[in-house]
């Protein structure tokens, strides 16, 4: 039996309504993954390191990233800190160095002198993998600075471990020559490459060395506004549905 205009009229008011929601939110959702998906897949596709000489401390038994520069530490007598050039986003996932900080280790064949601190150094030059193009690096060392109380650990340092260089924002770039260029570049995390550095200088005796932290990937508060539309789209929707 073939329906009238007015039978249609009579029972489909409700059915249309509700195809008239579904369809705006079908469009709305289907929006919203699209766009978390371009947003997530471009963070995850821009997501770098950098590569670089890390700074750390020894507690006793492990490492801890150092929260100042060698330039500005100046630790006491009895101290270990490590030097490791590795490709990483920022400290969190930094690699340590591979040798244990243990001061009577490093330091057994350095007696203690009047007038002077001794300072134990790990410096791990890393692994091929995180070498600039062309370069090897040397093998890992550890070494027992002796210097004046008052030296700082890029003092330390440039004891036992020249030539250092540093670019002009004060960031290591170099211990014993290693790497031979390049400072804290920019590596792409899709292809390995690294970005070109900004020129840089030499130097044994000046304080520096401040390493930079990096990271790629959406911001959680981009995330969190995503959320925050989808949210609202589906009260839209119950609340039009109660409406009816």
């Amino acid at each position: 039996m073939s329906r009238t205009p007015e039978d249609s009229a009579a029972v489909s008011p409700a059915h249309a309504a509700a195809v008239r929601l579904r369809v705006p939110l079908v469009a709305l959702l289907a929006a919203l993954v699209a766009a978390s998906a371009v947003l997530l897949g471009a963070g995850s596709a821009q997501a770098a390191g950098y590569r670089y000489w890390s700074f750390w401390e020894g507690n006793g038994k492990n490492w801890e990233y150092a929260t100042q520069g060698p330039s500005l530490l100046r630790p006491d007598d009895g101290t270990v800190q490590g030097f490791r050039f590795a490709v990483s986003e920022d400290s969190g996932d930094a690699d340590q160095p591979r040798r244990a900080p243990d001061f009577g280790a490093i330091c057994a064949d350095t007696p203690a002198k009047d007038g002077r601190k001794r300072v134990a150094l790990v410096i791990d030059p890393g692994t091929t993998a995180d070498a600039p193009d062309g370069e090897k690096p040397p093998a890992l060392r550890t070494v027992c600075a002796q210097v004046a109380p008052e030296a700082s650990s890029a003092e330390a340092l440039a004891a036992v471990a020249k030539p250092l260089r540093y670019d002009d924002s004060a960031m290591l770039c170099a211990i014993s020559g290693y790497p031979k260029s390049g400072c804290g570049e920019q590596v792409s995390g899709d292809s390995g490459s690294a970005k070109p550095s900004e020129p840089t200088k030499s130097t044994d005796t000046q304080d520096k060395g401040e390493e930079s932290d990096g990271g790629g990937g959406p911001s959680v508060g981009l995330l969190v506004g995503i959320g925050a539309v989808l949210l609202l789209g589906i009260a839209a929707v119950v609340q039009a549905r109660r409406r009816r």
